[in-house]
């Protein structure tokens, strides 16, 4: 990633020549404080580091999330359901945690250092883990025959701390990285601008390099040499990581923290209440709003007032009182446009943000019942044994070779019908990617289809046994999915870092991952749900320990089918956006 200044994409051309300025415009500051100069810091020049990063966090994260189901029902004995929920919950509380690490980054210690310090507890959850899966003590106890002992209270205990302390870990990186590297772009330059939206395809092609090692040579490494070498690898590649993000410290450039986004919030709600019986004047320049060129709030600049939401400009109209004595200092009585208007953009990107739950959904079956299903194919390629969650490596494969394609080619072309310098807009690229979410489902449910087939052909049913059924024949969806993330996920990073509040940024990427969260937990109440009205009255139920008497093809529909309800809503809202602007 060291050449991706050299490697500028096509997207560049084309730009509209400007002067030059010496220092970046958009409020940075370098490691002294000072406004940072262009040619010594930030830009390309400052992200192999953090890209750096993100490949070695990533490679440790999907060490652990990529074959963990086959950890829990191998190792700790866990049935189909209850591993598949245990993953889901898990990964849920990794896209949860951002939320503390949001507030903390931009109200309080900036980006920089919560990375810094929440990247030491990623480290120990790692160590924890690793331990687990190695000392005698801590290893849960193999089978004997059929009987499976239970894993000790101590042993679960070390093994789900170490699990949730590396999801409290990544709450401090994941809402903080991306919007860290895109901070080193100046947003007031029309070229480091395009740069930026060119940054957030490459930073998710090097979350991707992490996982397709991850998804390859650990998991073997994993089911053939033993889960403690397993997941020491990702351990050591989580302190090459937090080395590769220090190692770039002098080239950084930094966004102050402009105090707490949730203050803010709560003063315009509490502001307006106060002025409800306040009539909101018709010249939106009578409203509150300082008189100096950058707005009140550290970290940010001022924004445009918008017509939408008037209720809330109640908490900026001026009354009698407060023009008469002359103060303005109040929050909870007076609150400048900008502030207003960020509870606003809040507001409108709901609909948005709603989108990628059921997106998220779709994405756990990767680790989940993809893998399940796997298990129940012929997953021998010649005389090797290929291991299920190794297919993750065609998901990841598919990311890399999109990721590339669309910089160079699609967006090039796409520039021509669109007339947007980056190719499509955030919106117009999200709904892509949901729409291709469908048609992984569909392919899913279609290989299910044809393995239960062949399980009834065979009299496989009652033994439950592998269907002689290549477990490449997963290939499609993995691929699909993985065009689908390009599509949607960066096209999520970009939206929500461009449209979100200067000093809230942090705080809208962890709303983002939050789809995450709540995409798996939705994907652990909805394999509950269909558990439960699916094995009343004795029935087998769609998914049960033995899928070929099961009807997997039909899971994999029904999440076909909201993700359709899904994309047709997201259009909807989409139609009705209204992009920020800036005074």
């Amino acid at each position: 990633m060291g050449s991706i200044e050299e490697e500028s994409p096509l997207i560049e051309e084309g730009l509209i020549s400007q002067e030059p300025k010496l220092y970046a415009q958009d409020g940075s500051v370098d490691l002294h404080g000072n406004p940072p100069l262009k040619e010594k810091t930030g830009n390309w020049k400052a992200c192999p580091f953090i890209l750096g990063n993100e490949c070695c966090e990533r490679l440790a994260y999907y060490g652990i999330a990529g074959n963990l189901i086959t950890y829990l029902t191998t190792k700790l004995h866990q049935g189909n359901v209850s591993a598949a929920t245990n993953v889901t919950t898990w990964q849920g509380t990794c896209y949860l945690t951002p939320l503390i690490g949001a507030v903390l980054a931009d109200a309080y210690w900036g980006r920089y250092w919560t990375i810094a310090c929440f990247s030491g507890i990623y480290f120990i959850g790692m160590s924890a883990l690793t331990l687990s899966a190695s000392v005698p003590a801590l290893k849960p106890a193999e089978c004997i025959g059929g009987f499976c002992p239970s894993a000790t209270p101590a042993q679960y205990a070390m093994f789900f701390g170490g699990l949730y302390l590396i999801a409290l870990g990544t709450g401090g990186i994941k809402p903080c990285v991306s919007s860290f590297g895109a901070d080193q772009f100046d947003d007031t330059d029309s070229r480091e601008r395009v740069k930026k939206a060119s940054f957030f395809n490459w930073f998710y092609f090097s979350i991707n390099i992490g996982a397709l090692v991850s998804s390859s040579l650990l998991v073997w490494i994993q089911e053939n040499r033993g889960w403690g070498l397993g997941f020491g690898i990702p351990t050591v590649f989580m302190g090459l990581a937090i080395a590769s993000f220090f190692f770039g410290t002098p080239l950084y450039r930094f966004q102050k923290p402009g105090g707490s986004p949730i203050t803010r919030i709560s003063q315009v709600v509490v502001a307006s209440f106060r002025k409800s019986t306040l009539k909101v004047p018709e010249d939106a320049k009578l409203l509150y709003e300082t008189q100096d060129k950058t707005s009140a709030i550290a970290g940010s600049r001022k924004i445009e007032h918008t017509n939408d939401c008037k209720y809330l400009d109640k908490a900026a109209v001026i009354s009698a009182e407060e023009s008469k004595a002359g103060d303005f200092s109040n929050a909870w009585r007076l609150c400048t446009v900008t502030q207003v208007e960020e509870l606003k953009i809040l507001i409108r990107m709901f609909p948005i943000w709603a989108s990628g739950i059921i997106f998220s959904s779709v994405y756990a079956q990767m680790s989940t019942m993809f893998v399940q299903q796997g298990r129940a194919m012929d997953c021998k390629i010649g005389s090797f044994q290929l291991p299920p969650a190794a297919l993750g490596t065609f998901d990841t494969a598919s990311v890399i070779i999109w990721v590339p394609l669309y910089d160079r080619f699609i967006v090039p072309l796409a520039r021509r019908f669109t007339g947007v310098d980056k190719g499509f807009t955030e919106i117009q690229r999200m709904g892509v990617g949901l729409f291709v979410s469908v048609l992984c489902m569909a392919a899913a449910a279609i290989v299910e289809i044809i393995r239960l087939h062949m399980a009834n052909e065979l009299g496989l049913v009652e033994s439950g046994a592998p269907v002689p059924i290549s477990v490449l024949w997963q290939i499609p969806q993995y691929f699909i999915l993985g065009a689908a993330e390009v599509f949607y996920f960066i096209g999520q990073l970009e939206f929500f870092y461009d449209q979100s509040p200067d000093a809230m940024r942090s705080l809208c990427s962890a709303l983002a991952l939050l789809t995450n969260a709540l995409g798996n937990y939705l994907s652990s109440l909805i394999l509950t749900l269909v558990t439960y009205f699916t094995t009343r009255n004795g029935e087998q139920g769609w998914i049960s320990d033995n899928l070929n008497s099961g009807h997997l093809d039909y899971y994999f529909w029904l999440l076909a089918g909201l993700s359709l309800v899904n994309m047709a809503v997201y259009f909807f809202s989409a139609a009705r956006y209204k992009q920020k602007k800036a005074p």
